[in-house]
């Protein structure tokens, strides 16, 4: 079963996201808990918790279908001491919604190291702050992002996701989010099927499909190794079409949330039913 839908808006009380969701024949979603350009948020209303839960029941949205992100301003790999607390904080507070709203898993982009440290350093900094958050929650995934390797972030080859999830200590609840533009941004060809081969058997090889836990189906403004985060609308950037059409009929991304960010919210909805008409 192929779930598919976009990162809807939460504005109003996340209680919204659902409903939004359906609006556009999504049967998956993701969205931000709170302010994702905030640190500190209020906290979430028994209202809000019991409504989202109740739209996500009544709309037939079960917890495997659903892709919280957490906010833009964490950084888990901070060099820095007093920033590091900071994003490790609001991280937790990001993983306690997820428990409170009953989802399973967290998506956030892994970390950066801004220059002022070595990557294995970073590398070791980030999975020590997904363990300090998974030992004090429960029932949630901390999902990592691949990234485009846009100036310091991490997390842009497979090999770093590794080594993130070789240091943390519960791997039942570490998980991959494998983002389309990020991925051919970063080097990865999904563009050609010999590319898309070889890109998918490596990732088996050094992460494993058990840990994939969502995707994010996005076409890119950059070329092929830019290294630059910039999404398109499918099939208007240097993806095309094909790459989704591969992903659509192929078993081994079913069952997990296939999250659009394509930058017009408005053709989501025909983005929905052309990832459909992919379906084999």
């Amino acid at each position: 079963m192929k779930y598919i839908g976009a990162h809807v808006s939460a504005a109003g009380g996340v209680e919204n996201a659902p409903v939004n969701a359906a609006n556009i024949g999504a049967n998956a979603f993701a969205l931000f808990t709170k302010n994702q350009r905030q640190w500190v948020a209020s906290p979430l209303t028994k209202e809000s918790i019991s409504l989202f839960r109740n739209n996500c029941e009544r709309l037939n949205f079960e917890p495997h279908q659903v892709l919280p992100h957490d906010s833009y301003l964490i950084n888990l790999g901070h060099p820095e001491a007093e920033s590091l607390a900071k994003s490790r904080t609001a991280f937790l507070d990001e993983m306690h919604r997820c428990e409170l709203l009953g989802l399973d898993r967290l998506n956030f982009h892994p970390g950066s190291h801004l220059h002022l440290i070595d990557e294995e350093t970073c590398l070791n900094t980030i999975s020590e702050s997904i363990n300090i958050a998974l030992s004090k929650t429960k029932g949630v995934t901390a999902v990592i992002e691949n990234t485009a390797g846009q100036g310091s972030n991490l997390g842009f080859t497979f090999e770093q996701i590794q080594k993130i999830i070789q240091k943390v200590d519960d791997k039942s609840r570490v998980g991959v989010c494998i983002d389309t533009c990020h991925a051919y941004s970063a080097g990865y060809d999904l563009k050609t099927e010999a590319g898309f081969i070889q890109t998918w058997e490596k990732f088996h090889q050094l992460i494993g499909f058990n840990y994939l836990k969502g995707m994010h189906l996005n076409d890119t403004k950059k070329e092929f190794g830019s290294r630059v985060d910039r999404h398109e609308l499918l099939g208007k950037g240097f993806l095309g079409f094909e790459v989704f059409e591969r992903i659509m009929a192929d078993s081994r991304f079913d069952g997990i949330p296939l999250i659009l960010e394509t930058p017009d919210e408005d053709a989501w909805a025909g983005e929905i039913v052309l990832l459909k008409s992919f379906i084999k």
